[in-house]
């Protein structure tokens, strides 16, 4: 600790990596300090001497890691590489906060989970700052209070991801199997099926269906619909893509007790709760009216423009997650987004590319050396187009 500070160091300042080193130099966690950063990159590096004064910095993650001024990692590489620098982390006993997604396929990341619970003493923590939204916390402490009763469905549409072709075009690691393990799935989704299932659970069977390359030239998918069975008997349903516009960004998840719908564009959201004053089980039991409507009470709630673009931008949501691990970590505060549970939304998403590849349904948890096998497959076919 410096001053009774989180000492954070950063492994990969590229795209994001740089955009949390430049939030915690300019002292936005207030219990945290930037003391290292770390990319095999000379530019990046020659980024980091010049704009993060005072900070050290590496072109090996290993001393980084092996620094006595660092007390936790944030693991920001591509995805294959988050578990395995994460469990270098814990074994040098320092606390770990691993960029989404967890990784790129369960086994990997079961290993990182097991490797961690040896380690109760340290912190290990995932960027989901989605579960920092002041909507989908609203959302959360309904449903756990019981305002939704049992769920009966899930859904959601989030189809504003639009990716032209030059977007790909950028090459390097991402939109590859090999470099990103994925598409759609991998790269723009993992915070909405980790809130997938963070709100409406685990389900028992999923059916996917996973586009390949849809109106762009790239080697995984850009458009997917899957379909998800509950042990209740609720269902799901969860469409998105790369090539929408402008694309639609809607969740409804409907229960015994009431509804709820969230609707988000870029800088304007909405959430709507209708909630039952009578169960619909119990309404139904007893009505006998041929048409009725089942009282209830809705409420609206919204984010202004202004209110958005400072969390979104000026603050930033990520913001949110690491003010939350450095209280957890100085002050004992529960972590918002335990890095276990990145392995449900990879659980989903590894779910739907097995389910679309062997064009049947799939059930959870999957069969982990045969999704290794066909990913593997998909790298090597990969390797021949290039």
């Amino acid at each position: 600790m410096r001053g009774n500070k989180l000492r954070y160091g950063i492994i990969g300042i590229g795209k994001q990596g740089h955009i949390y080193a430049n939030k915690l130099h300019k002292g936005l966690d207030k219990n945290a300090v930037l003391t290292a950063v770390c990319d095999i990159s000379p530019e990046r590096r020659e980024w980091a001497h010049k704009h993060l004064k005072g900070v050290t910095v590496y072109e090996d993650h290993r001393q980084l890691i092996a620094s006595p001024e660092v007390d936790a990692v944030v693991v920001v590489t591509p995805h294959y590489l988050h578990p395995e620098i994460a469990i270098e982390a814990l074994s040098q006993n320092k606390h770990v906060l691993t960029d989404k997604p967890a990784g790129v396929y369960t086994k990997a990341v079961r290993e990182m989970n097991e490797f961690a619970a040896t380690k109760p003493e340290l912190l290990f923590g995932i960027m989901y700052n989605q579960r920092s939204n002041p909507l989908y916390l609203k959302a959360k402490d309904f449903i756990g209070g019981g305002g939704m009763g049992q769920i009966k469905r899930i859904n959601w549409i989030v189809t504003n991801w639009y990716r032209p072709q030059a977007y790909y075009d950028q090459g390097g690691w991402r939109g590859t199997w090999a470099g990103e393990g994925g598409g759609v799935l991998i790269n723009q989704c993992p915070h909405q099926l980790d809130l997938f299932q963070w709100l409406g659970g685990m389900p028992a069977k999923v059916r996917g269906y996973a586009k390949v390359g849809v109106n762009r030239d790239i080697a995984v998918e850009n458009d997917v619909t899957f379909c998800t069975e509950y042990e209740n008997g609720a269902s799901g349903v969860f469409v998105t893509s790369t090539h929408d516009y402008p694309g639609t960004n809607r969740l409804e998840i409907s229960g015994d007790g009431g509804q709820i719908v969230i609707e988000q564009n870029l800088l304007k959201e909405k959430m709507v709760i209708h909630r039952l004053k009578t169960k619909e089980t119990e309404f139904n039991r007893v009505n006998e009216k041929f048409m009725p409507l089942i009282p209830k009470k809705t409420v609206r709630l919204k984010t202004d423009s202004l209110t958005n673009i400072r969390r979104l931008f000026i603050v930033s949501q990520h913001i949110n997650i690491f003010r939350n691990f450095s209280r957890a970590a100085l002050f004992g505060e529960r972590l918002l987004a335990p890095g276990a549970e990145g392995i449900n939304g990879l659980m989903l998403s590894n779910a739907v590319y097995l389910s679309s590849w062997l064009d049947r349904e799939v059930t959870l948890p999957i069969d982990e050396d045969l999704y290794l096998s066909e990913l593997n497959k998909r790298i090597e076919r990969e390797k021949g187009m290039n």
